[in-house]
């Protein structure tokens, strides 16, 4: 790779990386596996990244390989234990009852016991607020294959008492909240804001470092800091 791309893709990873973290977290439910996952599409993004800096959308491509990494590791995996059938239901108010998980770590919980494509649908739909066209073409489908992900990834969620239960610490930063909440909502680099406690509470939750220099390739590396 000549000089030039090496310095446009050094600036795109610096860029993007906290979103794909964040992707990652989502998908994976694990720190450590969502910076492994993350290093991964990096790398791959490199190889290709020619292609995807032409590409109608490059973050779409770096979503869709990203996801696509995750759904080969999820495959290799002994399969979760089936749960109950819940009936099909529209997926209405989906936003705010995903906002019922009290945190990054309780979001992450409640997408686990989701089936990898339902789970890449919910976060890319909901998590990172992207138009159901958007996500099909993320997941090579047809935004009716989405909306049917969508709604039984939701009523599975909704069939979770934990997501009833938890505190309503999470806010759609697109519905607009309000009162005390909609003044300490900080904008979370997608499609929702964390209300977060004015005394900073949370800053220990476990998350995804912010820096995936070590690993990368030494082309990279180098100036990825």
């Amino acid at each position: 790779m000549d000089e030039e791309l090496q310095i446009e893709f050094r600036a795109y990873f610096a860029a993007r990386l906290p979103e794909l973290l964040r992707l990652a977290y989502l998908l994976t439910g694990d720190p450590a596996e969502a910076e492994d996952l993350a290093q991964t599409a990096l790398a791959r993004t490199l190889v290709a990244w020619r292609r995807v800096r032409e590409s109608d959308s490059p973050d779409a491509y770096v979503r869709r390989i990203l996801v696509n990494a995750h759904r080969r590791r999820f495959r290799r995996r002994v399969p979760e234990s089936p749960m109950a059938t819940v009936p099909e239901q529209e997926a209405r108010s989906s936003a705010a009852e995903l906002a019922a998980v009290e945190d990054r770590a309780g979001l992450a919980r409640a997408l686990a016991v989701l089936p990898a494509r339902q789970r890449a649908v919910v976060v890319l739909r909901y998590c990172e607020d992207l138009p159901e066209a958007r996500v099909a073409e993320i997941l090579g489908c047809s935004t009716g294959t989405v909306k049917t992900h969508a709604s039984r990834g939701l009523a599975r969620l909704r069939a979770d008492p934990s997501l009833a239960a938890a505190a309503a610490s999470w806010v759609p930063a697109a519905s607009g909240a309000s009162g005390a909440a909609a003044g300490s909502a900080v904008s979370n680099g997608g499609g929702w804001a964390e209300a977060r406690p004015a005394d900073g509470g949370g800053a220990d939750r476990a998350q995804p470092s912010s820096s995936l220099e070590v690993g990368l390739p030494d082309e990279v590396r180098g100036g990825a800091a």
